[in-house]
């Protein structure tokens, strides 16, 4: 796989180091991006079930109101 570098502010990453409790600032960013990547794919999959359900809905037409 490749890999990139990139450039972060020292603060940011003792912050995420401390919340992730690890002591290598690599391992606890790669922790933090791959957490928001599993969030992502858990709520696509969340919608997609709610909206194919909906679109399988047929729904009834409503009866005339008056």
């Amino acid at each position: 796989m490749a890999e990139v570098t990139v450039t972060l502010d020292a603060e940011l990453v003792v912050e995420v180091m401390v919340l992730a409790g690890v002591g290598s600032p690599q391992d606890a960013v790669e922790l933090v991006v791959r957490d928001y990547i599993a969030r992502g794919h858990r709520t696509e999959t969340r919608t997609e079930l709610t909206d194919r359900n909906l679109r399988e809905v047929d729904p009834k037409p409503q009866e005339p109101q008056g």
